[in-house]
C-alpha cells in the first residue's frame, strides 16, 4: 500500500521563509557596512625618533578595533611619497607580534621623508594625485606623524574635502625632538632625546673631570634644534649640585657674545678645573646668522648647518689655549631607544590612539595634542585641536626658563623638563643588544600609472 503523503506543517514553512528573509537582510546590511567602511593610510614624516614606531604600532592596533568604521590601514612607503607614488604597504600582511615589536625599535619603520606640499593653488596636481590614489584604494582617512612641516602638509590635506570634494578624514600626529610645536605641552620623541642628552652630558663630564688635570679642560657637547633650544636645555637634567655640569648652555634664543663667553669658560675652569658646554645647532651670532651655517639648504629650504662644535673648539683653542674635544650627537640623540623615556613612550602610544578615535568620530584638520595637569604630581591627557594654530608656528623656550646672564636654565624649566624623563622602558635584548624584528613591509598591487611630478 502506498504511503499517504506527509504534509509539512506551515509554521515550519514560514520559520524557513523568515530565516532567508534575515540573510537576505544581513547579507545588504555586510554590503553597505563594507561600501561605507574606508581604508586609512598612516605616514611617517621628517626626521624620526625613538618612539614614532611605538605610535605607528598604537595606532595599527587601535584601528583594529574600529572594523565597522576602517578597513586596512596601509602606510606610505617614505612618507607622503607613498602616497604620490602609490606605494602603499599593508599592515594587515603583519602579525599582531611584529606590530607590538615596533613599540622598541627606533627609526621610522615605514620610512620617512622631507618632503613639503605646496599650497592647493600653486600645485594642484599633487592634490588631485592624492585624491586619485585615495579613491583607488578607498581611503577615506589620513593619519600624518610628523612635526611643523608636516603639520602643514596634513592642514593642506585636511581641506581636501571643502576644495576637491573629496571626503576625507585628516589627523596630524605630533613628532619632533625639537620640541617646537605649538599648543602641545609637549612632543613625543623630545622626552627620550632629553633623557639620552641629559645621560650623555652626565657620564661625559665625569670623564672630563677625571682627565683635566693633565688633560682635556673643555669639552663640547653639539645637540639639535635649529631656532629652539629645548633640547640643549634639557642636559641641565644631569645636574645634582648647582655648579654640576653643564657649566654652559648655548641656546638659540640667546645672541652668541664671544667675549662673554670665552670670559665665562676661563672663569669656570679656574674654578673646577674643566668647563662642558652643551650648544645648540642653532646658535646665532649678533647679525642673526648661524654660528655654522653652510651654503646648502635640506629638503625643506632651510639652511644646512655645518657643526657649531667645532666652529666653538677652534675659538677655545685659539683664544684660550685650552685643550678641548668636542662630539656631535647627531642622530645617536633621536635613535636611542635603549634608554627611552617611559613617559615619552606613553605619550607617543596615547597620541597614535586618539588619532583613529578622533578619526572615526568624524573630526578632520586636528591634532591630538599632550595637555599637561595642574598639581604638583605631573599628570597629563590627551586632546584635539586644530591643526589652523599649529601648521607653521614654532614653540621657542620661553624666556622664563632661561637664566639672566644667558649661559643656563633655571629651576622651571627644570620643573618643565623633569618629568618628560621620567622612567624607563628598556627594550627586549639578544647576545646584548637590542632585539629588532624585521617586518615583511609588503606593497599592495599598483591600479594607477605611474605618477609624474
Amino acid at each position: 500500500c502506498a504511503k499517504p503523503a506527509i504534509k509539512v506543517p506551515h509554521i515550519p514553512r514560514i520559520c524557513i521563509l523568515i530565516l532567508v528573509i534575515i540573510r537576505y537582510l544581513n547579507f545588504i546590511q555586510s554590503i553597505s557596512g563594507e561600501i561605507m567602511k574606508k581604508n586609512a593610510f598612516y605616514a611617517q614624516s621628517g626626521g624620526v625618533t625613538s618612539v614614532i614606531n611605538a605610535t605607528a604600532a598604537a595606532l595599527i592596533l587601535e584601528s583594529k578595533k574600529h572594523k565597522s568604521k576602517i578597513g586596512k590601514v596601509y602606510a606610505g612607503k617614505n612618507g607622503i611619497l607613498g602616497a604620490l607614488n602609490e606605494e602603499l604597504i599593508d599592515t594587515s600582511k603583519e602579525s599582531i607580534s611584529a606590530i607590538k615589536s615596533l613599540r622598541s625599535r627606533p627609526g621610522g619603520v615605514f620610512g620617512s621623508c622631507r618632503v613639503k606640499l605646496k599650497s592647493l593653488e600653486e600645485n594642484k596636481k599633487e592634490y588631485e594625485r592624492l585624491v586619485e590614489v585615495f579613491k583607488a584604494h578607498n581611503i577615506g582617512y589620513f593619519f600624518y606623524n610628523g612635526g611643523n612641516d608636516s603639520a602643514d602638509t596634513a592642514f593642506k590635506v585636511s581641506q581636501i574635502s571643502k576644495k576637491l570634494g573629496y571626503p576625507i578624514k585628516c589627523i596630524a600626529i605630533p613628532k619632533t625632538v625639537d620640541n617646537d610645536l605649538a599648543v602641545t605641552d609637549c612632543c613625543p620623541g623630545f622626552g627620550s632625546a632629553a633623557k639620552y642628552i641629559a645621560t650623555s652630558t652626565l657620564e661625559a663630564s665625569l670623564d672630563v673631570a677625571s682627565m683635566s688635570k693633565t688633560s682635556t679642560k673643555v669639552f663640547i657637547l653639539e645637540v639639535m634644534g635649529r631656532h629652539a633650544g629645548w633640547m640643549a636645555a634639557s642636559s641641565a637634567l644631569a645636574r645634582n649640585e648647582k655648579n654640576d655640569p653643564p657649566h654652559i648652555i648655548l641656546m638659540p634664543e640667546v645672541m652668541f657674545n664671544q667675549i662673554k663667553f670665552l670670559s665665562k669658560i676661563k672663569n669656570i675652569v679656574k674654578r673646577d678645573g674643566y668647563c662642558v658646554i652643551v650648544a645648540s645647532e642653532g646658535v646665532k651670532n649678533s647679525k642673526g646668522k648661524f654660528l655654522a651655517e653652510s651654503d646648502t639648504k635640506d629638503a625643506f629650504g632651510h639652511a644646512q648647518l655645518g657643526g657649531v662644535a667645532p666652529y666653538l673648539s677652534k675659538l677655545i683653542t685659539e683664544k684660550l689655549k685650552f685643550k678641548n674635544h668636542w662630539a656631535v650627537s647627531d642622530y645617536l640623540q633621536r635613535s636611542a631607544r635603549h634608554i627611552a623615556s617611559k613617559t615619552d613612550l606613553l605619550h607617543a602610544e596615547a597620541v597614535g590612539i586618539h588619532a583613529v578615535k578622533y578619526a572615526v568620530k568624524g573630526l578632520n584638520g586636528v591634532m591630538p595634542v599632550i595637555v599637561r595637569g595642574k598639581g604638583k604630581k605631573y599628570s597629563w591627557k590627551i586632546e584635539p585641536a586644530p591643526l589652523s594654530k599649529i601648521a607653521n608656528v614654532e614653540k621657542k623656550l620661553p624666556k622664563s626658563f632661561i637664566s639672566k646672564d644667558g649661559f643656563n636654565v633655571n629651576s622651571k624649566a627644570i620643573s618643565y623638563l623633569k618629568p618628560l624623563i621620567a622612567g624607563e622602558a628598556f627594550p627586549e635584548f639578544k647576545d646584548g643588544i637590542p632585539r629588532i624584528s624585521n617586518l615583511k613591509l609588503q606593497l599592495t598591487p599598483k591600479k594607477l600609472k605611474k605618477y609624474i611630478p
